[in-house]
């Protein structure tokens, strides 16, 4: 076993990360941004060193940064956690170049499935089916449009490289598919460093199935039984299951056996996971990709097979082979995660970095809350939006969801909006219950009209600044209720009340308080493009600019009908909550 393993990500993996090499006996070194400096994963383990200032590009992207990191903290290995690096076969030759070993697959597997047409490649040679699609990337929108023909809508434009549903767009007609392929191109190049797209049928209720895979330097290679991760919002997994509701045996078999053969076809080492589209008739299963690393949902895998996924990557990178055989292997009970993030379910998910005040955990038997926050501590807009994980355990698929919704409930978690609320209302869910949604379900059928902003949008003071929760009784009933500004201030430790009253959510970085004029923006972010030009003429619902938010790009469109007579920032403004982005007058 290595004596010392650097860890070359932030938040709750790279704690889960400390955590399993703590356990092995190994030291673990974090690494962290200006932005991290307090961060848990940073206390967490045993030593850190500083990257560099809080952009990914300037600390945790920057490969020469983390290996002299590596250098000075004396260590054998390179675990990268999953984003940033993980899946960058230059970072993982660049590791095994400095004479450490990288936590993961070779270079040469990250490289095949490094982006999804090749992943396609290796699948065709292993004889496991894909969805149709096209062989190279396309940057001709009549190109697209040529395949739209063809193969009919909806067409789902993918970036090439990258995951997580960045870079991916829908389009149900001609139009729309020029403006998809542009938008997923802008996305995947602002994600990933590549614009690269393909195009591919879009399967319109399908189940997104994964299969969790182990190979040993030996040869060996094993599965893990299958996730369902089916429960989605912008092609981003919202909640993740083990095992997959309502799987037929003879069809979980036959996605396993593909997984191992497109691992043994990339001649693949250490964990990794298959993801697959099921279709509606739930039999026929299509390669979707193969991520080489760690997955965030990998949680559900462990506790319904009792293997710890962080150990065995640890162990196989180490050359002492796995501890589980493939007869040994025995799914027992049922898991269920649901990621919590900082969005605003009830304004569509929108992103809400700030400040946590308290955050308690819920607890009881099998029950498991993967973290890298704390009271406290801030979200920064810079990185991804989740805060954690919480896991549960139960002997059925039933008895999970009732876990989930009580831990859920026990779960103290405030100063921002997150999206709790959601998974609340998903586990009561009747769709959910019957384990009959798909990856459209919350989109397209669900009604979450139920769900209420837990913060107001523009209350006269910054929502996501100092707010506390406090009990009140009415005629001798207690509530509890939510406080912003000097009040909510007032009661966070080490929080000094404003010295003068927080700027209207309207005032900032768009000039004067807002009119009915004014488009106004639901979140802070950073401005992409105007999809519209000064003297265009829109209708309500149509699509003006594109805003970035936490690595993620969100489309703001019209609120009325008229003319744009204003357009006051240019590609690449930061701008906060409530800033004016468009004014549209009447015509």
């Amino acid at each position: 076993m290595f004596d010392a393993v650097l860890i070359a990500n932030r938040g709750e993996i790279a704690v889960r990360v400390a955590r399993a090499c703590r356990e092995l006996g190994v030291r673990s070194v974090a690494v962290y941004s200006e932005v991290d400096r307090d961060a848990p994963h940073v206390r967490a383990a045993d030593e850190a060193h500083l990257l560099g200032p809080t952009p990914a590009a300037e600390s945790y992207l920057d490969a020469d940064r983390v290996l002299a990191a590596a250098a000075r903290s004396g260590v054998d290995a390179v675990h990268p956690g999953y984003g940033f690096l993980a899946e960058n076969a230059g970072f993982a030759r660049a590791v095994a170049d400095a004479g450490l070993t990288f936590v993961g697959p070779p270079p040469e597997a990250i490289e095949s499935m490094g982006d999804k047409l090749s992943a396609r490649a290796v699948a065709t040679a292993a004889g496991v089916p894909i969805v149709p699609g096209t062989t190279d990337p396309v940057d001709d929108p009549q190109a697209a449009v040529a395949f739209g023909e063809q193969h009919g809508y909806p067409v789902a434009v993918k970036a090439m490289f990258g995951g997580g549903g960045r870079g991916m767009k829908i389009a149900r007609s001609a139009d729309q598919l020029r403006e998809a392929l542009a938008a997923a191109q802008r996305e995947a190049q602002a994600a990933f460093g590549r614009g690269e797209c393909y195009l591919e049928r879009y399967l319109d209720r399908p189940r997104h199935v994964e299969i969790q895979v182990l190979a040993d330097r030996d040869g060996t290679t094993i599965h893990l039984g299958e996730r369902d991760c089916s429960l989605q919002r912008r092609h981003q997994k919202l909640v993740e299951e083990a095992p997959a509701p309502g799987l037929a045996p003879e069809v979980r078999e036959a996605m396993g056996e593909a997984a191992i053969l497109v691992a043994r076809q990339m001649g693949y080492v250490n964990a990794g996971t298959c993801e697959f589209l099921l279709d509606e008739d739930a039999r026929s299963f299509y390669f979707l990709e193969m991520n080489t690393r760690l997955q965030v949902e990998h949680p559900v895998t462990e506790l319904v097979t009792g293997v710890d996924l962080a150990q065995q990557q640890l162990r196989i990178a180490a050359g002492d082979g796995m501890a589980v055989a493939q007869d040994e292997v025995e799914l027992r009970g049922h898991a269920i995660e649901v990621r919590i993030n900082a969005e605003e379910p009830a304004r569509d998910f929108v992103p809400t970095p700030g400040r946590i005040d308290r955050f308690s955990p819920p607890l009881g038997p099998w029950v498991r809350l993967d973290t890298g926050a704390e009271p406290g501590y801030t979200v920064p807009r810079d990185y991804d939006s989740m805060i954690g994980k919480l896991i549960v355990w139960a002997a059925d698929r039933d008895g999970a969801r009732a876990r989930m919704s009580r831990a859920l409930a026990e779960l103290e978690l405030t100063g921002i909006p997150t999206t709790v609320p959601f998974h609340q209302l998903a586990m009561s869910n009747e769709q959910f219950a019957a384990g009959e949604h798909c990856t459209a379900s919350v989109e397209r059928e669900w009604d979450l009209s139920a769900l209420t902003p837990q913060a107001p949008p523009d209350a006269g003071e910054d929502p996501t600044g100092p707010s506390r929760e406090v009990t009140v009784e009415v005629a001798g009933r207690r509530l509890d209720v939510r406080v912003f500004g000097e009040l909510g201030a007032a009661g966070n430790p080490g929080t000094a009340p404003p010295a003068r009253r927080t700027r209207r959510a309207s005032e900032r970085g768009g000039g004067g308080a807002v009119a009915t004029e004014d488009l106004v923006a639901p979140m802070q972010g950073t401005v992409i493009t105007y999809s519209v030009e000064e003297g265009d003429t829109v209708q309500t619902g149509d699509t003006v600019v594109v805003l970035e938010a936490m690595k993620m790009e969100n489309t703001i469109a019209a609120h009325r009908d008229g003319v744009v007579t204003s357009l006051p920032h240019a590609s690449g403004t930061t701008v906060e909550s409530g800033a004016v982005l468009a004014r549209i007058e009447d015509a």
